[in-house]
C-alpha cells in the first residue's frame, strides 16, 4: 500500500496578501465573490491586476454552489476567456470556484475571507440545490493550485467564524491519528505520510499555544 500526502500547491499567509494577488496569477483571471465580499476586495484586486497588466473579470455569486450556478458561471467564463479561477469569499463560493476550475479544465486560487474550516485547502466540492439543500459531494482529482490567505482582512471577521475554524481543526490530529492507527485510508487512496501527521499535530499544538490569545485578536479585529 502506497502512502500519500495530498495537499495545495501553494499556501501563501500573510497581512495584505490580497494586494499580490496577480503576481501569483500570472494569467488573466475570472473572480467571483458575493456581493459583501466583492465590495471589500474588488478594489485591491483591481489594483494588483493592473500592475501586472493583466485582465481581471468580476462576477457575483448568487449564492448556493448548485449546478445551475456553476453551469451560468461556465457560460460567463467561455465568453470572457479567462485563464484562471480565483474565488474570494466563504466556503459555498469557494466550493463553486473550484468546482467551476475542475469543470472548465483551469487552475484556481481559493482566497478565504474567514477562517472558519479547512475547506479551502480540500479537493472537494459540496454541492446543493438552487433552494440550499444538499445535492452531492463533488470529488475532485486535485487540491487547489493556490490557497492565498489574507490575515488583515480574516481578522476583521467575526471572531465567531474564527472559532468554528479553531474547533474543526482541533480534530485534526485525534482524526488523522485514529485514520492512522486503524490503517484507514485517506482522499487520495493512500495511507497517511510522516509528514501528513507531523502537520497534523502541529496544528494541535498551535491552537493549544496560541489559540486564545487569537481569540483575543480577533474580537478586537487586530491582525497579530
Amino acid at each position: 500500500m502506497e502512502n500519500i500526502i495530498l495537499s495545495p500547491s501553494k499556501y501563501i499567509q500573510g497581512a495584505n496578501s490580497l494586494s499580490n494577488i496577480a503576481k501569483y496569477a500570472k494569467k488573466n483571471a475570472f473572480i467571483i465573490a458575493d456581493n459583501f465580499v466583492m465590495s471589500i476586495t474588488e478594489d485591491i484586486i483591481k489594483e494588483s491586476f493592473k500592475k501586472e497588466n493583466l485582465t481581471a473579470t468580476f462576477e457575483l455569486f448568487n449564492g448556493e454552489c448548485s449546478k445551475n450556478e456553476i453551469n451560468r458561471l461556465k457560460e460567463i467564463l467561455k465568453e470572457k476567456k479567462s485563464e484562471i479561477i480565483i474565488g474570494v469569499g466563504g466556503g459555498k463560493t469557494l466550493d463553486t470556484a473550484k468546482a467551476l476550475a475542475y469543470y472548465s479544465n483551469l487552475p484556481v486560487i481559493i482566497v478565504p475571507t474567514i477562517a472558519s474550516t479547512d475547506a479551502p485547502c480540500s479537493a472537494l466540492s459540496v454541492l446543493y440545490t438552487d433552494d440550499g439543500i444538499f445535492d452531492e459531494y463533488l470529488i475532485l482529482p486535485s487540491n487547489p493550485n493556490i490557497v492565498l490567505m489574507d490575515t488583515e482582512i480574516i481578522a476583521k471577521a467575526p471572531a465567531r467564524l474564527l472559532a468554528s475554524g479553531m474547533g474543526d481543526a482541533l480534530a485534526t490530529y485525534f482524526e488523522a491519528r485514529a485514520c492512522e492507527q486503524s490503517g484507514a485510508l485517506n482522499m487520495g487512496g493512500g495511507l497517511p505520510t510522516k509528514a501528513a501527521m507531523a502537520l497534523a499535530k502541529l496544528c494541535f499544538d498551535t491552537l493549544i499555544a496560541d489559540g486564545e490569545k487569537a481569540m483575543f485578536a480577533a474580537q478586537k479585529c487586530v491582525c497579530t
